[in-house]
């Protein structure tokens, strides 16, 4: 019998399962079997290779315990096989749960295996040839020969064994080169040089796809062996069923059941958006409840609305988002908040009967929230039914040559070199000539088995059908495939996603509703699309902490579109994409959005389907309609391509074939072959990165609650994007941000302050969790201890009365946590040495006696701003008494600022500007050139260009405050400074030091 162990089998197998598939027809098998270590995850492509090549498929595991291969189990049939994985899944959950606190984050411990086989009714357990011959073995348990063990000796002790004892050829690599991958493979798992590897650690060399002559050749003494290998085989078979929708069928009852209770929560949700004569609502709804029905969604959607309703109930916000926005079923449930007839998008691209992968909803939640959500899901539906999805990681760029050079042990600056430019180490060392030759071979293995961003999976039969369970740390059961197996299986899944935008969203409300006693309803959305404070603010890029729309390239679109309106907003949140910007397709929509009566289409066809967006192709959508319209491709065609475009393909290949499908349509259709070129080129440039219209609109809405919520209470907005810890800047940016709108910002202080910044009117105090080296428990005692006893009269009132360490407390002084006693830092730090000591630190129980309070009295120290701007800048990571243009040498502060630049252009201006963040983008001959953004000494924003030449004679030189001097540009009435000459300036040194 052949059993393989392909490239699943992580840092082991050298082969996929499909290359497995393949070398066993070239050889003539009939029946193989596919037993990777410890997992099952390329059974499915295994089933399928072996379908399309006529080979009878056996599902299987190998199980190993690190370096030691205990067993290898064989499925009977299907059934066999969920026994293999609910034996697996017990066993990783049975570690999980014992796992420690002092595992690594993120790391995935390796399960201790049962030395001792599972006893399973339809498995056959093959073990490998020990020693000395056991007194008997059970029924379905056997004993697996080896190819390089056939001419061992067994001796007259083994003749009783005789029934129970068959020949096994491994297939782990395909020849010599493929045994040299699986060593540095083996030395990789091992983390050990290539030199170390123990043999006892690797396959045999005779691990190859033996033809089954030279097997029975090898067995010739011992030809039963062989004969009883085979007809184990003969005894097992498997078959997975792909497409067939495998989710929970049914929510309620019956079919039945859902479809009465979809429809009325549909039409009951109808009313409630569209009012209740709305007919075109109404014969939409009815339109997608009977393409539901047929296709047999109803539960899915009643699923996601179910989780919706009990995640409200809650108090967790959401955004419904992805090609579910198309929906009217899902706007009217509740799902999502995107109106899709005000916005003609269609219901098909979400769900048609000729889509060729399964739909889903993408919904938000707050990183806060998003555990609890998932939690209710496993709860409600089950844990044989409900599973989290798989990811998988795999050997690519520089990691894989990190890899290599440790199994060569070669020093960590060689390494980064190898890392960086490997094919330029290769001309020059033949370790580095191997590795990258090794690195060719391995590209794109399965490296690690990790988690899906949020796809959960429930299942109408357990989900130990069709794969054994993971248990990442912190986690939830999760698949052993990914998503692409998922979708072939017939699943859909449901993205159960977090971010942090959604976060500050919900701060923001709860601190309003705290310091404002006013309940905002976040999702007015339609009032917060006309409100006139709201889009003046989007035109003006005023956009800083709000979701998605906050990046420099971003504000700088907003402002030059004038973007006043949710449909430009949305047109905005699609071009920002690399694949328009690239096609140049950003900068004409642009030019046709301010020149409306100014272009030409380049097509009729063009025209009559892309008015809306000028001629230019902004979503996926738009792309789907010229490729049908302007090359006649067909619906099925046309998803291919929008799949290809998301980047959901492993491959280019049908890229390729649509272009060919596409270039002779439009050669039927008697299309110039230069404009069919230009269009294609157009379309290629969005592979990978363009939106759907419903994406964009599901970001648009959120964005318009982000600035509703700017537009009205400021500081407690950006309170909240700073305790979010999310966003595109460093958080001293959107501090500053909250300074310009009014806050006064305060250093952290144990009578006002809290672990997360705190807002009170327009003072906002830092947060102790911004201060390095301070501890989280300290912090909640400092709270704790003040709403129990009250105001902290001085120092020695809080020494008595929270325990706290000479180094805490030391940290908390020096951050000026107790300004409001009056007295100097150095003053501060004599009292606590003499209450605690040096070195002496109080327990949490406190002490048992109250510390007694002594006078002293100390000469006058010197003391300055500037030394407590360098307490600030080294344990908060920024100043706030000063600014980081007092720190500066000079007392220069530039001949302009970012308010002057429209009325400069043309002119060059000598700047100062603080770093905020630096964009790196390549010309079109390689050249390296930033767009950087700063701010002023005011505190405002302004952008600069640094084109290749000026960037060679003035680069970066990090964070900090930059002369800078250059001329003003505008595009679009946008201006920025291209820079021409560039230096940091100095700090003035730390008196202390």
């Amino acid at each position: 019998m052949h059993i393989g162990r392909s490239f699943f089998s992580l840092r082991y197998g050298t082969l996929s399962p499909e290359q497995l598939v393949s070398m066993a027809s070239e050889v003539g098998l009939k029946r193989l079997a596919l037993a990777d270590i410890n997992n099952v995850a390329g059974i499915p492509d295994f089933v399928k290779g072996c379908r399309q090549a006529a080979i009878e498929p056996v599902a299987g595991v190998t199980v190993a315990n690190g370096n030691q291969i205990l067993y290898t189990l064989l499925a009977h049939h299907n059934e066999g096989f969920r026994q293999i994985n609910e034996f697996l899944t017990s066993v990783n959950l049975t570690a999980a749960s014992r796992r420690t606190a002092s595992t690594e984050e993120g790391a995935v411990r390796r399960p201790d295996f049962p030395v001792q086989p599972p006893e399973l009714p339809d498995v056959t357990v093959l073990l490998p040839l020990p020693e000395k011959p056991p007194a008997s073995l059970p029924p379905l348990h056997f004993i697996g020969v080896e190819p390089h063990q056939a001419g061992r000796w067994l001796g007259e002790a083994w003749k009783l064994l005789s029934g129970k004892m068959v020949a096994m050829q491994p297939v782990v690599f395909a020849n010599e080169a493929g045994y040299e991958l699986h060593r540095h493979l083996r030395a990789i798992d091992n983390n050990t040089l290539l030199t170390k590897l123990e043999p006892s650690w690797l396959a045999h060399p005779s691990s190859v796809m033996a033809p089954p002559e030279v097997l029975s050749r090898v067995f010739d003494r011992n030809p039963d062996l062989v004969t009883l290998g085979d007809a184990l085989l003969e005894r097992c078979s498997f078959e997975l069923e792909f497409k067939k929708l495998k989710n929970k069928r049914v929510f309620a009852e019956t079919p039945d059941a859902d479809r009465a209770l979809l429809a009325s929560l549909a039409h009951e949700g109808r009313v409630k958006r569209y009012g209740r004569d709305n007919a075109e609502a109404i014969a939409r709804v009815e339109k997608e409840l009977a393409m539901i029905d047929k296709l047999g969604f109803a539960a899915y959607f009643l699923i996601a609305w179910d989780m919706v309703k009990w995640s409200s109930q809650q108090g967790f916000f959401h955004v419904g988002r992805g090609s579910g926005a198309n929906s009217v079923v899902a706007y009217c449930l509740g799902i999502t908040d995107v109106d899709p007839i005000s916005l003609d998008l269609y219901f098909e691209r979400f769900l048609n009967p000729l889509r060729t992968s399964p739909p889903d909803f993408d919904i938000d939640y707050s990183w806060k929230d998003r555990d609890a959500v998932q939690q209710y899901l496993f709860d409600r539906y089950g844990p044989r039914h409900t599973a989290l999805l798989g990811a998988m990681s795999t050997f690519r760029d520089s990691s894989m040559y990190r890899e290599l050079g440790k199994v060569y042990g070669l020093p960590a600056d060689e390494i980064d070199r190898l890392a960086d430019h490997p094919d330029r180490e290769a001309k020059e060392n033949s370790i580095a000539k191997k590795i990258v030759e090794v690195a060719a071979l391995m590209i794109d293995f399965p490296n690690i088995r990790s988690i899906h961003a949020g796809g959960i999976l429930i299942t109408e039969e357990p989900v130990t059908c069709y794969t054994a369970l993971d248990m990442p740390p912190k986690g939830f059961p999760t698949t052993q495939w990914d998503m692409y197996t998922a979708e072939e299986l017939g699943f859909e899944k449901l993205d159960v996603l977090s971010q942090r935008g959604i976060g500050h969203i919900n701060d923001c409300v709860a601190l309003v509703r705290q310091n404002h006693a006013i309940e905002i309803d976040i999702r007015q959305v339609e009032t917060f699309k006309t409100d006139e404070q709201v889009n003046n603010l989007l035109a003006k890029g005023e956009t800083m902490g709000c979701f998605y729309i906050e990046s420099p390239a971003m504000r700088g679109l907003l402002r030059k579109l004038n973007c006043r309106d949710y449909l430009t907003l949305v047109a905005a949140s699609s071009i920002i994409r690399p694949g328009v910007a690239k096609s140049g397709m950003m900068r004409e929509y642009i030019w046709r959005f301010h020149h409306r009566d100014e272009f030409r289409y380049i097509h009729p066809v063009m025209e009559k389907q892309l008015a809306e967006t000028y001629g230019v192709m902004v979503y996926q959508e738009d792309v789907l309609k010229v490729c049908h319209h302007f090359a006649g491709l067909d619906l099925a065609d046309a998803d291919i391509l929008r799949r290809a475009m998301s980047g959901k393909f492993r491959g280019t290949k049908e890229m390729e074939r649509i272009k060919d499908r596409f270039m002779e349509g439009c050669r039927q259709l008697g299309r110039p072959e230069e404009v069919s070129h230009e269009v294609w080129r157009q379309i290629a440039s969005f592979a990978g990165y363009s939106f759907s219209k419903a994406h964009s609109a599901s970001y648009a809405v959120e964005s318009y609650q982000s600035l509703y919520l700017k537009s009205r209470f400021p500081i407690e907005f950006m309170v909240a994007v700073i305790n979010n810890f999310g966003g595109f800047y460093h958080t001293w940016v959107y501090f500053n941000e909250a300074k310009r709108w009014g806050a006064s910002l305060e250093l952290p202080c144990v009578n006002h302050g809290d672990h997360l910044t705190t807002v009170t009117g327009n003072q906002v105090y830092v947060g102790f969790i911004h201060v390095k080296g301070l501890e989280t428990a300290l912090c909640k005692r400092v709270v704790a201890e003040r709403k129990r006893g009250g105001l902290f009269a001085d120092l020695f009132d809080f020494i008595n009365r929270v325990p706290v360490g000479s180094e805490q407390i030391t940290l908390l002084i020096r951050c000026g946590a107790f300004r409001f006693t009056a007295k100097s830092k150095a003053s501060l730090l004599w009292e606590a040495h003499l209450y605690l000591g040096r070195g002496k630190s109080a327990t949490e129980q406190g002490s048992l006696f109250a510390v007694p309070r002594q006078s002293f009295s100390l000469p006058p120290l010197e003391t300055s701003p500037l030394e407590d701007a360098y307490d600030e800048l080294n344990l908060i990571g920024f100043p706030i008494t000063l600014s980081h243009f007092d720190l500066l040498q000079t007392r220069f502060r530039g001949g302009a600022r970012a308010a002057h630049l429209p009325q400069a252009v043309g002119l060059t201006v000598k700047m100062l500007g603080n770093l905020v963040t630096i964009k790196y983008v390549r010309t079109s001959k390689g050249e390296l050139m930033h767009f950087g953004c700063f701010l002023d000494p005011d505190g405002e924003v302004f952008d600069t260009v640094h084109f290749p030449d000026s960037l060679r004679a003035n680069p970066f030189r990090g964070y900090g405050v930059y002369l800078l001097q250059g001329t003003v540009t505008s595009e679009f009435g946008q201006p920025s400074v291209t820079v021409q000459r560039m230096a940091k300036l100095p700090l003035q040194a730390d008196p202390r030091e």
